[in-house]
């Protein structure tokens, strides 16, 4: 009984209160202590207001941040996906693109001829096909109609190429221009050029002047290109003169290369 008197004095002292303010409020009699009330209170609350809008701000950016990021994410991931592809696609086209052209230089009716691709390049170049593929030492390799060496060592899934610059090896040649032909060996120089040895000198060759083989090895067929001369060394005193002969392309810009198994 004595805790709900003083519950009953309390709502009756708010509820006079509550009158007289309504009262005075209805008579306008607290017009001024509202406006009073207002130009205090007004900057707090537009200080509240403001402070709720930065924060607002801030937990908008930090969340579309987070998502800028994993956006970012999927969308590198995606590009990666498709630069990968597209290299994919360029690469399957430059292979096709090469097939393709080796038919139109060497007759697959004439030649068996097994593609391959180079897979690495140090004194040998390395292919991706060994002797499950019918490779073996001693076979001629081209890209088009260009001479690019011979098989030297064979494993079970891949090759080794002895190349043309390979300073063992030696290839029977002629060179063919409008001002006649010359005949010689291709000598492996150390580098990208080779030498054309053993030229007489009343033949006749020239800057320009392309190199082929002849055949005379027995495992490469006669009038592969072996390259361009480059330089012709003449000396008067010697029974022969020779020519420095530069490849006509660049062996690392092959997507394929061609053994020829028989």
């Amino acid at each position: 009984m004595d805790r709900v008197i003083p519950n009953l004095r309390v709502f009756l002292v708010l509820s006079v209160s509550s009158l007289i303010i309504f009262i005075l409020d209805t008579f306008h009699f607290l017009v001024v202590p509202k406006q009073v009330a207002f130009y205090i209170t007004n900057p707090i609350s537009f200080g509240i207001y403001n402070t709720s809008q930065k924060v607002g701000r801030q937990f908008h950016f930090i969340f579309a941040a987070r998502n800028a990021s994993e956006e970012n994410k999927t969308l590198k991931k995606e590009l990666g996906q498709l630069l990968s592809e597209n290299a994919g696609l360029r690469k399957s086209l430059a292979e096709t693109e090469s097939l393709l052209s080796q038919e139109n230089h060497l007759d697959p009716k004439t030649y068996n001829l097994q593609a391959a691709r180079p897979i690495g390049l140090g004194k040998y170049l390395k292919i991706d096909k060994g002797s499950d593929s019918n490779i073996k030492k001693g076979q001629a390799v081209v890209f088009n109609e260009n001479l690019i060496g011979r098989i030297i060592e064979v494993s079970q899934k891949s090759s080794n190429i002895q190349l043309l610059a390979d300073p063992d090896s030696k290839v029977a040649s002629f060179s063919l221009a409008r001002q006649g032909r010359a005949k010689g060996v291709l000598i492996g120089q150390f580098g990208s050029e080779t030498l054309m040895d053993k030229i007489l000198h009343e033949e006749q060759i020239s800057v320009g002047d392309l190199v082929y083989s002849e055949g005379t090895e027995g495992f490469l067929p006669r009038g592969l290109i072996l390259g361009r001369v480059s330089e012709v060394l003449k000396r008067e005193n010697e029974v022969f003169k020779q020519a420095k002969v530069s490849p006509v392309f660049d062996i690392r810009d092959l997507e394929l290369v061609f053994v020829i198994v028989e």
